[in-house]
């Protein structure tokens, strides 16, 4: 739900974030792409819940516009003027550009960088280049006439299976780049890289998981609390830590990395939490495992899962 001015419901400040502990260790930290959590000057803020920095939308609403008309960098709204007349500068691009920036001037500091980027979400929609070229001849679709599944002002790409992918594709060297980066900044040895994702595939304004078997033929997609909307790709790595080629199939999740993190920082807690460490499981060692797993979906009139017995 959108609050005014802009943004969701802001966390309260009762909630204590991995980011505030890793900063009171003395990493620098800091979140580019999408943040839902609240608006700047509540205590959802970004910079109070323990990011240094912080460039990207402040709201999952407005995230949905690729082609917006401003984004944050910290408390200062940059506004993209050239947005309102015409598609003219893309979001991601923006974004991408920020991180890079920050991997490139704090590198020689511990650091804690969360990517939270918007490739692909809804709308499906990208930049008309030499990719999105390939993939509209690849797929030879027919022109695509899209309406809005819901009462926000959308635009949508005419060729969206074409578009998608090319976001994918954008999604792709993004991570290249940051993984070259890191090489070469000497940081591999040192630095655990995660690639995940929040939820499962979506249709909605533009997107088809049917066709690109987004869900790897598990039932469900993203709202759904079926394995096909919870169960994501899960991809970590670091230099001489992690074994190429390794495959775990030991059931974890996203609550799981707060743990994680505070082991690999060396930082004690006793604050209670429902995750469990998964340093092991990154290292091949064994992995100790959930009891059970249990989720709920406040909407569609409510929903919940629970997993046990693995």
């Amino acid at each position: 739900k959108l609050v005014p001015p802009e943004g969701q419901v802001p966390l309260p400040d009762s909630v204590i974030t991995i980011a505030m502990f890793l900063k009171k260790a003395g990493y620098i930290t800091a979140a580019f792409g999408k943040w839902a959590l609240g608006f700047i000057n509540t205590s959802g803020d970004p910079q109070k819940k323990g990011f240094d920095e912080f460039y990207g939308y402040n709201c999952q609403t407005l995230a949905h516009n690729y082609y917006p008309d401003h984004l944050w960098h910290n408390h200062d709204r940059i506004d993209l003027p050239g947005n309102l007349k015409f598609d003219s500068v893309y979001s991601a691009d923006l974004i991408h550009q920020q991180a890079m920036r920050f991997l490139n001037e704090k590198h020689d500091h511990p650091f804690f960088l969360y990517l939270p980027y918007t490739l692909p979400h809804a709308d499906v929609i990208a930049p008309h280049d030499e990719v999105y070229d390939y993939y509209v001849k690849k797929f030879g679709e027919q022109l695509a006439s899209l309406k809005s599944t819901d009462n926000e002002n959308h635009h949508f790409d005419p060729y969206p299976h074409a578009a998608f992918a090319a976001m994918v594709s954008r999604l792709d060297k993004f991570v290249g780049e940051i993984m070259k980066a890191v090489k070469e900044k000497g940081l591999e040895e040192n630095t655990l890289i995660i690639f995940s994702s929040d939820n499962g595939p979506h249709q909605e304004n533009g997107g088809d998981p049917a066709f690109f078997n987004s869900n790897g033929g598990l039932k469900g997609i993203k709202r759904d609390l079926y394995e096909g909307g919870i169960r994501v790709p899960f991809i970590a790595y670091q230099k001489g830590v992690t074994k190429a080629g390794t495959i775990n199939t030991m059931p974890a999740a996203l609550w799981d990395l707060f743990p994680t993190f505070l082991q690999l920082a060396g930082i004690s807690s006793t604050k209670r939490t429902n995750g469990i460490s998964m340093v092991p499981a990154v290292k091949g060692q064994k992995q100790n495992q959930h009891a059970y797993f249990y989720w709920e979906l406040h909407e569609s009139g409510g929903k919940q899962a629970i997993r046990f017995r693995n």
